[in-house]
């Protein structure tokens, strides 16, 4: 089918596709080339902020080229199918967020999804994502992370989920609102304890980029004597796993060997072994590899 053709998944003919195109934080210097190619040239240009948009391409000094529309939170349910007959059509739609990549808590996904279910091609400009950018520079565990996107905005909806969340071995990753960062704070103190390390970032790439690092105690007492303004995106530490709850080294070691007699290879089994155990990967591959 011609709509499946291509290494990038993009028809070869002038079906329509759609382009995930991955915006600056905030420092324009980030922007890519191709993010102006596409500006330029797609058919219509799909933006979570119309303004945002248009004060990005005269930044960049490049005209959009299409039409724009927009589309965000509120009416994406009902753009999307509009969106879908301009691929019918054979137009490109590029999709612009405020900053960082479509779909990404972002609009994109539901534009994603419906297209690749009408049998057309998606592919991206790959650009700057606020959640790689916060967890490359919070200090913290960088081999193994998840992301929760936003908390729940009500306090006990969020409390809750907090703890659902307390025992992730894994680096946690958050976006929040600045008025809501105090209390979340707050509430990730009584739920993951004191003294969990983390990193408040706001303002990523901006002029005013900001990275606070310490406890989670010591953030939150410094939210409350100065709340932090801008996007914020919080980094926390895993839960450490106590020596109780880990495995000896010999039932590691056999997991792995185990794997391996299954068909994994050591890589694969070694990372499973890990993650089933809430374990750093280099941790099992030294106790495999210093049996050897």
């Amino acid at each position: 089918m011609a709509r499946c053709g291509g290494l990038l998944g993009v028809a070869e003919d002038s079906t329509g596709r759609v382009v995930l195109a991955g915006a600056p934080l905030g420092n324009t210097g980030d922007a890519s080339q191709r993010l102006r190619d596409i500006l330029t040239t797609a058919d219509v240009v799909a933006a979570e902020d119309t303004r945002r948009l248009a004060r990005l391409a005269r930044d960049l000094g490049v005209t959009v080229g299409g039409r724009i529309v927009s589309y965000f939170e509120g009416n994406e349910e009902r753009r999307t199918p509009e969106l879908v007959e301009a691929l019918r059509a054979g137009q490109t739609v590029a999709v612009v967020t405020d900053g960082g990549m479509p779909s990404v808590s972002d609009p994109g996904y539901r534009l994603v999804r419906a297209a690749l279910d009408a049998g057309f091609p998606v592919t991206a400009a790959p650009g700057p994502s606020a959640v790689t950018t916060a967890l490359a520079l919070s200090g913290l565990p960088s081999d193994r992370f998840v992301f929760e996107g936003f908390l729940p905005r009500s306090g006990s909806a969020r409390r809750s989920r907090l703890r659902e969340l307390a025992a992730e071995p894994r680096t946690l990753i958050l976006f929040e609102a600045p008025h809501r960062v105090g209390d979340a704070l707050a509430d990730l103190v009584a739920t993951f304890g004191p003294e969990r390390p983390a990193a408040i970032c706001r303002e990523l790439t901006k002029t005013y980029e900001e990275i606070r690092r310490g406890t989670l105690s010591e953030l939150a007492d410094g939210a409350a004597a100065v709340p932090p303004r801008g996007e914020i995106t919080l980094v926390l530490g895993g839960a450490p796993v106590t020596a109780a709850e880990r495995p000896a080294d010999d039932v590691l070691r056999a997991a792995v060997a185990g794997r391996e007699a299954a068909g994994d290879s050591r890589r694969d089994a070694i990372t499973a072994v890990a993650t089933a155990h809430g374990l750093r990967r280099r941790e099992v591959y030294a106790l495999v590899h210093s049996d050897q």
